[in-house]
């Protein structure tokens, strides 16, 4: 099947995903910058997720337009990916309005961690589809990035399990300037297979 739909759709709910967001932020009564203050745990839950959001939509565009076609399986292992990505407003939102207190940062690190696994999920399909010796699956190799992220986010969850909530976001925060940096193997895949489109 062409990929395009898929890509449109994901793009798609992305985009409601960082404006549903971006409407939770509540506007502070006062004209003062001190009014602001109150606010900053809400604040900076949501500039964590909006690079977690950013990174994904990063990833997911570079992965799919290495991929030649997708299936049915790559479709549903998509909409899985969507499905997590879908709560992070929610989680989010509880994080940041009780000031990174120990459950709702728990909730928000599961939340990432099964983002996680849904994404690995959705690059197996990916990868099962189009051959273990493929120029995608070459390009993924062995992800130690995603396998350090699993740990960190385990890290994070199990300090705020602690109550050590503000530790546990620190995680989550490393996680995401781990994936900051982008993954050249996938870009020079992306590259060639745009030089080469019969490859």
């Amino acid at each position: 099947m062409n990929k395009n739909r898929l890509e449109a759709f994901s793009d798609g709910v992305l985009a409601i995903i960082i404006t549903i967001m971006v409407l939770e932020l509540k506007v502070p009564h006062g004209d003062s910058i001190a009014s602001l203050a109150p606010l900053w745990p809400t604040y900076l839950s949501y500039v964590l997720s909006f690079i977690y959001v950013g990174i994904y939509w990063n990833n997911h565009h570079h992965m799919m337009h290495a991929a030649r076609s997708v299936n049915g399986t790559v479709l549903w292992a998509n909409l899985h990916l969507l499905f997590w990505l879908s709560l992070l407003p929610f989680t989010t939102g509880w994080m940041g309005e009780n000031h990174f207190g120990r459950w709702p940062t728990m909730l928000y690190g599961v939340n990432l961690l099964l983002c996680a696994i849904a994404y690995v999920v959705l690059q197996g399909c990916l990868v099962r589809y189009h051959g273990a010796q493929s120029a995608l699956a070459q390009a993924l190799g062995r992800d130690y990035k995603g396998k350090l992220s699993v740990v960190g986010y385990l890290l994070g969850i199990g300090c705020a399990a602690a109550d050590y909530a503000h530790f546990g976001a620190l995680f989550f925060l490393l996680v995401a300037l781990l994936w900051l940096v982008p993954d050249r193997r996938m870009e020079r895949l992306v590259t060639a297979a745009h030089d080469h489109p019969e490859a």
